[in-house]
């Protein structure tokens, strides 16, 4: 039993640093070749953890194999375009101009059920609103509504909204983050007496508070700490 699980974190861990190795992307965002290389991973990886009769290197070398050709492939499309197009594919331009192209839509497998149903999810319900809809090489739809049907943006109106970066975090689980808070330009004192502002006496009573670009400090309390979701 021992050996079983031993053997089972070995090869587990293995397949978290060749999936580490692959890149930060959801299983959406993956091209078909990386997709296949954590199918066949995944399945080589299985087999010498439940059968202890097989050498533990029966499982460690090919996944070392095919990760070794996958960033190899990886490296390939990254430095050749061509390559690149071969391996990846090219997008595919389903509706163009307004107009559905049906030949791409036959060559992808695509029905009109399936477009109508990618737009709906992109928050088009009406087909004649598209302009250009093209499938990406990961399945993604890509929508762009025609001109007088896309969302409005301050710059239509030609204002020009005050500058909004991301919030930092200061407190998560009533733990400081000291590195964020020196981030913000901000000192714990200053931390300490907007808390008290809103009858938090402690970090420790805090669930999580961040500071936006504006420097408006949002903060909730935990559960048990009497002060109650507060905006200063």
């Amino acid at each position: 039993m021992i050996i079983i699980v031993v053997r089972t974190l070995i090869l587990y861990t293995l397949v978290i640093v060749a999936l580490r190795m692959m890149g930060k992307r959801e299983i959406a965002q993956l091209q078909p070749f990386e997709l296949v290389v954590i199918l066949m991973i995944s399945d080589l990886a299985v087999v010498p953890s439940e059968n202890v009769g097989i050498p533990l290197l029966s499982g460690i070398i090919p996944i070392l194999v095919i990760l070794s050709a996958n960033l190899t492939l990886a490296w390939i499309s990254l430095k050749s375009e061509k390559a690149r197009d071969i391996i990846c594919g090219t997008p595919s331009i389903l509706i163009r101009r307004g107009e559905i192209d049906e030949e791409n839509l036959k060559r992808n497998c695509y029905n009109l059920t399936d477009l109508l149903e990618e737009l709906r999810i992109k928050n088009v319900p009406n087909i004649a609103d598209v302009e250009y809809a093209v499938l990406e090489n990961n399945g993604e739809l890509s929508v762009f509504p025609k001109a007088q049907k896309r969302p409005t943006i301050p710059e239509d109106f030609h204002i020009t909204p005050q500058y909004e970066g991301l919030p930092i975090t200061l407190i998560m689980d009533g733990k400081l983050n000291i590195k964020n808070l020196q981030e913000s330009k901000k000192d714990l004192k200053w931390l300490i007496g907007e808390l008290n502002k809103q009858t938090i006496n402690k970090v420790e009573d805090v669930l999580i508070a961040s500071l936006d670009s504006s420097g408006t400090l949002f903060t909730q309390a935990k559960q048990h700490s009497p002060s109650k979701l507060k905006h200063r």
